[in-house]
C-alpha cells in the first residue's frame, strides 16, 4: 500500500479558510482531484468527512475521529487514530475489507489522505507521496498544509496548469 497526500495549498501553505478554499474556484483541479481518488479508499478527518458528505470521495472512506463511534454511510469506517486507520486501509488495500471479495494489489495500492490539516500534520510521517496543487499566489488561511523537509522529498513529476501547479512529490528511497 502507498499512503499519499493529496492536496491544494497557496505558496503560503494555505489551504482552507472557514471550511472553504481560500482561492476562486479552479475547476481543473477539482477534477483533477476527483479523478485521482476516484477508485481508491481515502483516509479524511471527521469534519472534512462531514463537509463532503454530498459528493463523498474516494470508493471508501476512512474517517478518523476520537468522537465519533460509526457514521452513517455504509461506504465509511471510523478509525481512532494513525495506526487504526492505516490498518483499516492497508486491509481494504489487500482486499480483506471490501464488499466485493476482490483483493487490491497491497503493494502498490493507493490509499490518499485528504485532510483536513491536523490530519495532514499526523500522517505526514507516514507518507510514501503527495500530490500536491501548487496554487499561484498566497491566500489568507486558518488551516495550512504542514512544512516537510526537502531533503527528504524530491519532484518526481510536475505538470503546469493555468492558476496551479501539479507536483508528485516522492519521500527519498522509496520507488516511485
Amino acid at each position: 500500500m502507498q499512503l499519499v497526500s493529496v492536496a491544494a495549498l497557496a505558496e503560503n501553505r494555505a489551504i482552507g479558510r472557514d471550511g472553504e478554499v481560500p482561492w476562486p474556484h479552479i475547476e481543473a483541479d477539482v477534477r483533477q482531484y476527483r479523478e485521482r481518488v476516484a477508485g481508491s479508499p481515502v483516509i479524511l478527518g471527521r469534519r472534512t468527512f462531514d463537509s463532503m458528505r454530498d459528493d463523498l470521495p474516494g470508493s471508501r472512506q476512512i474517517v478518523v475521529s476520537r468522537s465519533a463511534e460509526a457514521v452513517d454511510v455504509p461506504t465509511a469506517v471510523v478509525a481512532d487514530g494513525v495506526e487504526s486507520a492505516i490498518a483499516r486501509a492497508e486491509a481494504i488495500a489487500d482486499g480483506a475489507d471490501t464488499d466485493d471479495g476482490i483483493a487490491g494489489d497491497g503493494d502498490t495500492a493507493p490509499v490518499y489522505v485528504l485532510g483536513g490539516g491536523a490530519i495532514y500534520e499526523l500522517f505526514q510521517p507516514h507518507l510514501d507521496r503527495m500530490v500536491l496543487s501548487h496554487v499561484t499566489g498566497s491566500y489568507e488561511g486558518d488551516t495550512f498544509y504542514p512544512a516537510w523537509d526537502a531533503a527528504e522529498w524530491t519532484v518526481a513529476a510536475e505538470t503546469p496548469f493555468d492558476r496551479f501547479t501539479l507536483r508528485e512529490w516522492v519521500r527519498r528511497g522509496d520507488a516511485a
